[in-house]
């Protein structure tokens, strides 16, 4: 009996908790998306690359800060328009060394290995949009190191709702596409770093008020 009595409060407690929990905001529901042109949540927006590290493992990093717009009508979700702006001197990896080496000056003047330490910024711009249910082949012109070549993403939207914090509808989209950096011109270390670079893009956009 003193068991049970004991075992009581955890009985009561766990409706209460289950009660309580909050709602996530966002939901993969196209019917909460409405017509507008958003801008990205640039503490959102992750552009994920990865390359293959002498054939033995991945190694990945991370573009962040990215801005731009979606302009978006569910009803004709054909006629998209997205235009993105990526920060490539923002470029993040786990090791202090690779990110100096990603952004270090060429020897003696010379070509950068990778970026060079100013790097302009690279920029996607949207071509067309071809829409099947919640997934879409996205293509566009990617503009990467002074070059510009095109590219198709591979999107699924991911969720529809309002920021509680700031009350803005926003909407999530996943992306992802394989490029050859060689196209845009970063050759070093190729073929023990592979060529092919693997993109993830997980971004968020916010409408415009």
């Amino acid at each position: 009996m003193r068991k049970i009595l004991c075992a009581l409060p955890l009985f009561v407690a766990v409706p209460l908790i289950a009660q309580s929990a909050p709602e996530v905001p966002g939901a993969m529901d196209v019917a909460r998306v409405t017509a507008g042109t958003y801008n990205t949540d640039p503490g959102h927006t992750l552009i994920g690359w990865r390359v293959s590290h002498f054939g033995f493992n991945d190694y990945f990093g991370i573009f962040g800060d990215a801005t731009g717009t979606l302009t978006l009508d569910p009803a004709k979700p054909n006629t998209s328009k997205v235009d993105i702006t990526i920060p490539i001197g923002k470029v993040t990896t786990a090791s202090a060394g690779l990110t100096g080496h990603l952004l270090r000056a060429g020897k003696d003047g010379g070509k950068a290995d990778f970026f060079g330490p100013a790097p302009a910024d690279a920029k996607f711009v949207s071509t067309s949009v071809v829409a099947s249910g919640t997934s879409a082949k996205i293509t566009g012109n990617l503009t990467l190191n002074g070059v510009t070549k095109p590219v198709v993403l591979d999107t699924k939207f991911s969720g529809a709702g309002n920021n509680p914090f700031n009350k803005k509808a926003t909407v999530g989209f996943h992306a992802t596409t394989t490029i050859k950096r060689s196209d845009f011109g970063v050759t070093y270390g190729i073929p023990v770093v592979s060529d092919d670079v693997k993109l993830d893009i997980s971004v968020a956009f916010e409408k415009a008020s």
